[in-house]
């Protein structure tokens, strides 16, 4: 066997291994959900204290994501690899025998610590390890693991709880990690070049500013009104980010290098990456809620009915990834732009009941458009940079994507509330909230389609030179 066809297959088995471990976490983010009922009996909470395994998990992750770059420059990948499987293995032993809510909520916590520091560090690897010329077919993998990840994580946790008791589905999660853990060991390297800067723990305090953004828009969102305690700490939370900027901005080793901001195409990068990701998880939240209160189908077939849009998402992830590479980013970018603001276009100017399968086609367009969106655009913003910025760019768009998918649920729900409100129509089941959610996404996504047109394709450019 010769020397470049082991390279091949270690790299391989690395790439495997680290999409091996962001499947499974991705899994345990997206399942949790189906569970809530069956965790809320066995603990004897509410449904807004359950919440809190989904919104403290975002808003622990929301901490971590900033610290990744850090902690890519400091320490060792094997060995920050392995530590994050094992925090996120721990958090889910804690789980299956937690007796109580409170330390269920601590395992769910280390869970969260993991997945914060690995979704933007294994993009980071990914475009470290890969050609500029086929970044996009590798990225498109790792959006075909993560879309998929997402996608049948609710119908496994379905069929699981199905058979067991909830504990069984963390005991999945805990011997797959357990495995992963095996693997590390032996097939992830360390890829990553290290500059060892010191942390700076003032720019975590002010990370706090960005944890209460996402506190205050969840809870805003889920009380579809913002009272005097949440603008206080609304307020508090844009002082302390203000104040996370101007430090990463003057220092000279920052947490959070945001000299990237002055790459144009980085910019819209982020921009594109999280208007796109707006309408995937809107899509997500608001069209079950349209097949239970306007279609009045039962709960599952409102599940089964995201399957398809979400099988073509993960088919196509790949493809468009080397499509980019093939054709260059901006045609890729423009081409799942239009597909998403057609799908809303559909549905704002349809303004009547619609049956189930117009509204699945319609959410197949928009999600399809997703694919030739998210991770192109991430790729596109990677390739905007130097080397060394990547784990900070990487870090940037996966928080601020965190942050605007948040914001766009939460406006949603709002203006879904709001408006049947206005209409003296139930909260739920009044078509006109469902038609002003309509158009308000198709004019963000008409605001991503021109920032689509504003890509400067550099593979021209590349050409040119």
């Amino acid at each position: 066997m010769t020397s470049n066809t082991n390279k091949i297959i270690n790299r391989k088995l690395f790439v495997s291994t680290l999409l091996a471990g962001t499947f499974t976490m991705s899994i345990s983010q997206s399942s949790l959900s189906t569970a809530y009922p069956t965790l809320m009996k066995f603990f004897g909470v509410t449904a807004p204290t359950i919440q809190w395994l989904t919104t403290g998990f975002m808003l622990i992750m929301c901490i971590m994501m900033p610290i990744s770059p850090w902690l890519l420059n400091n320490i060792s990948f094997k060995k920050l690899f392995l530590s994050v499987v094992a925090i996120f293995g721990i958090g889910t032993f804690i789980i299956i025998l937690a007796p109580n809510f409170p330390l269920a909520m601590l395992g769910r916590a280390l869970e969260a610590v993991g997945v914060g520091i690995l979704f933007p560090s294994f993009q980071s690897v990914l475009l470290e390890i890969t050609e500029r010329d086929q970044r996009g077919g590798t990225m498109g993998m790792a959006g075909l693991v993560m879309g998929s990840a997402l996608a049948s994580g609710p119908i496994i946790s379905g069929i699981v709880l199905n058979w067991l008791k909830w504990q069984g589905l963390f005991v999945i999660f805990l011997i797959i990690m357990v495995a992963i853990f095996v693997l590390g060991l032996f097939f992830i390297q360390d890829v990553m070049p290290r500059k060892k800067v010191k942390l700076d723990f003032i720019s975590i305090i002010y990370l706090l500013g960005l944890v209460g953004l996402l506190y205050v828009v969840n809870q805003a969102g889920a009380a579809h009104s913002l009272d005097n305690s949440l603008l206080i700490l609304l307020v508090i939370s844009i002082i302390l980010t203000g104040l996370f900027i101007y430090r990463q901005l003057t220092a000279n080793d920052p947490l959070l290098d945001l000299k990237v901001m002055k790459s144009f195409n980085f910019d819209l990068a982020i921009l594109l990456t999280g208007f796109s990701y707006i309408s995937l998880i809107v899509v997500t939240i608001i069209y079950p809620l349209y097949y239970q209160n306007i279609l009045h189908t039962s709960i599952l077939i409102s599940g089964l009915a995201l399957v398809p849009p979400a099988i073509l998402l993960s088919i196509l992830n790949p493809l468009t990834g080397k499509l980019a590479d093939r054709i260059g980013f901006k045609p890729t970018l423009l081409t799942g732009m239009s597909m998403i603001v057609v799908g809303w276009f559909l549905l704002f100017i349809l303004n009547f009941k619609l049956n189930i399968w117009a509204m699945i086609l319609i959410a197949m367009l928009i999600e399809g458009g997703n694919a030739f969106v998210m991770m192109p655009a991430t790729t596109l913003g990677g390739n905007s940079l130097s080397q060394e910025l990547i784990p900070h760019g990487t870090a940037i768009i996966t928080t601020v994507r965190q942050l605007l998918g948040s914001l766009g649920v939460s406006l949603a729900t709002l203006i879904l509330v709001s408006s049947n409100q206005n209409h003296h129509l139930p909260v739920n089941g009044g078509l006109a909230g469902y038609h002003s959610v309509f158009t308000f996404f198709f004019v963000i996504a008409l605001f991503g389609l021109i920032f689509a047109i504003l890509v400067k394709d550099y593979k021209k450019t590349l050409k040119q030179n």
